[in-house]
């Protein structure tokens, strides 16, 4: 029974309520002190990390002249660094979501163990072509950019999320929902930066892989709604019109 709630114990709930406000009035000393302390952290902490510099001559000439153009290799390298680190843990996501839905997957949604393998693929097809890309650039897609460390983290709780036996389809879905609306996100931040530097080729491949992370984005929403029974009046979710996706810069 879920106890965490106060209601399920009026009479207690009333005595902790029912204290001296000299007790829990700290005229904000506490607080005061708390920031500053982050403050003094701040001020004197390191950045996350660094862009590495390239392991190669080839590479340090590809970004010098890069740079002597006026353009921000580092800041693209990051960015690709990134995605990288992403669909790398999108696909480690995918692997827990299959192995659970081949334990606990019913007939009551439309999604099925190879729908989720096609997107677990498309997800290791496009950490391969990051890779790529990087080295293209005279990067080293072993290193890990600060970027890259920042969505690690970020990526934590959604590895949690679908690695706990406890939690169902739904919620699993739900967790995959919120990585794929990062993913989208991401995928358009590098189509942009990859036109901005007159990649054509990164842009068409790049557009490429953000057109299929709309369409998983799509599928696992419609997925997740089935999970929890959304319908909107008399309409099924899946028979609702889709509305279009805007396009990605030329």
């Amino acid at each position: 029974m879920n106890r965490t709630g106060i209601q399920m114990s009026p009479i207690d709930s009333k005595a902790m309520q029912d204290v001296e406000p000299a007790v829990c009035d700290s005229d904000g000393v506490d607080e005061m002190a708390l920031a500053e302390l982050r403050s003094e952290y701040i001020a004197n902490a390191d950045t996350l990390g660094s862009v590495p510099l390239p392991g190669t001559i080839t590479g340090a000439v590809t970004m010098g002249v890069s740079m002597l153009k006026g353009d921000s290799p580092q800041i693209l390298l990051d960015k690709l660094g990134e995605r990288l680190a992403f669909e790398r843990t999108g696909t480690r996501l995918y692997d827990a979501l299959i192995t659970k839905c081949e334990v606990m997957l019913a007939g009551d949604i439309s999604m099925t163990i190879d729908d989720l393998e096609q997107i677990r693929a498309d997800e290791a097809r496009h950490f391969l072509m990051l890779a790529d890309a990087i080295e293209s650039l005279g990067g080293d897609p072993t290193s890990q950019t600060p970027s890259a460390d920042l969505v690690g983290v970020e990526s934590l709780g959604l590895v949690q999320v679908l690695n706990d036996p406890r939690t169902s389809i739904a919620q699993s879905l739900h967790a995959i929902v919120t990585a794929e609306l990062s993913d989208k996100a991401g995928w358009e931040t590098l189509v942009a930066l990859a036109d901005e530097h007159d990649l054509s080729d990164m842009v068409d491949r790049f557009t490429q892989a953000l057109n299929e992370e709309r369409e998983h984005l799509a599928l696992t929403q419609t997925w997740y709604e089935e999970a929890i029974g959304l319908t909107y009046g008399d309409v099924e979710v899946d028979e609702l019109p889709v509305q279009p996706q805007s396009q990605p810069p030329p």
